[in-house]
């Protein structure tokens, strides 16, 4: 008995041929996560310096915590699907906080509040920029 194609395909009652992005999603996928990267160095750089000081926290440390964070947390994520993969995400980036900017875990948590409140002011000023864009020009396509 030869297997079949069909459990490949059908792989978590998803069709996995279907899945496969085309160039302008890849294209589009890449550009996003660049930019993601650069608002994460940001935001862990500016918190970094409030809480640890400008001595330990350096930009290149801010880039190595949200480079490795984001893969490390994914990673998590991916194997475990719940509430589990969202613990060792946290764990991973408090970790990585915390050997990085070399503070405690009290330091590593106060950088990781501070960075999710900058980040929340920041996508809530890009919302209000984009919005009062949209509604003067009616679309982001000029």
């Amino acid at each position: 008995m030869t297997p079949s194609l069909d459990g490949f395909i059908d792989f978590i009652g998803r069709n996995v041929l279907l899945q496969i992005p085309g160039e302008s999603e890849l294209l589009f996928a890449i550009v996003l996560f660049i930019m993601g990267l650069i608002i994460m160095t940001i935001v862990f750089y500016v918190a970094g310096v409030i809480v640890v000081g400008k001595r330990r926290a350096l930009l290149s440390d801010a880039f190595v915590i949200s480079l490795l964070g984001t893969f490390v947390g994914n990673i998590c994520l991916l194997f475990f699907p719940s509430i589990i993969g969202l613990f060792l995400s946290l764990i991973v980036w408090l970790l990585l906080i915390r050997h990085y900017y070399e503070t405690g875990w009290l330091g590593a948590l106060a950088v990781a509040i501070l960075a999710v409140i900058i980040f929340v002011v920041i996508l809530f000023i890009l919302g209000l920029v984009l919005g009062v864009t949209i509604l003067l020009f009616g679309t982001l396509a000029f």
